[in-house]
């Protein structure tokens, strides 16, 4: 089953509307959705190693898009939008006390959330709430969301056919690894 949906999404990533559907999931991720764009950007640069930048260009451009609807939803949708994807995420309760010493870090958070498995939505909801500075949280977002998918598409695009190969190899200790991350981030996000 995994090698069908590894094939599929392969599949999918030479689909000539494939930048239109990373465009949606790293713009949607950014704010609300739980499931990061990599999975289907590492699968379209798999598929077309050429295209490596144009597809790190468009998730990049898109994530800051959507990282600005996130900070919309926390500055100016907090209560109705904002607190309920804090409170998915176990943050709600931790909210004044972070707000006290976020402006001080915030450029920080935002570039610590943007490039790690730490879900940049929360990141993106805080940083309206409190009123980050929106050039700074802009730059920050730019650099972080940059520096995450163009070191992968580097990656992909220099040693894509080995990778390629190890991951066709190795598919479910890839899948366990990837997973073990993905799970791991959410954890570190409820628990801290």
């Amino acid at each position: 089953m995994l090698r069908s949906l590894y094939d599929w999404t392969l599949s999918l990533a030479r689909h000539k509307y494939a930048l239109w559907g990373l465009a949606v999931v790293a713009f949607i991720e950014s704010s609300v959705f739980p499931i990061p764009p990599d999975v289907l950007m590492i699968a379209m640069i798999v598929a077309r190693p050429s295209r490596a930048f144009v597809i790190a260009g468009v998730a990049t451009v898109a994530s800051v898009a959507g990282g600005l609807a996130g900070y919309w939803i926390g500055y100016g949708a907090f209560e109705t939008l904002g607190r309920p994807v804090l409170e998915f995420y176990g943050k709600d309760a931790y909210f004044a006390e972070f707000q006290a010493r976020y402006n001080e870090w915030g450029a920080w958070a935002v570039l610590i959330a943007g490039v790690t498995p730490f879900p940049y939505k929360v990141i993106t909801i805080l940083s309206g709430a409190t009123a980050l500075s929106l050039p700074v949280f802009m730059l920050a977002s730019i650099v972080a969301r940059g520096l995450r998918f163009f070191i992968v598409a580097a990656l992909l695009r220099r040693f894509g056919a080995p990778i390629r190969d190890f991951i066709e190899r190795r598919l479910g200790l890839v899948f366990s690894v990837f997973m073990a991350l993905l799970l791991g981030g959410f954890v570190v996000v409820r628990y801290l």
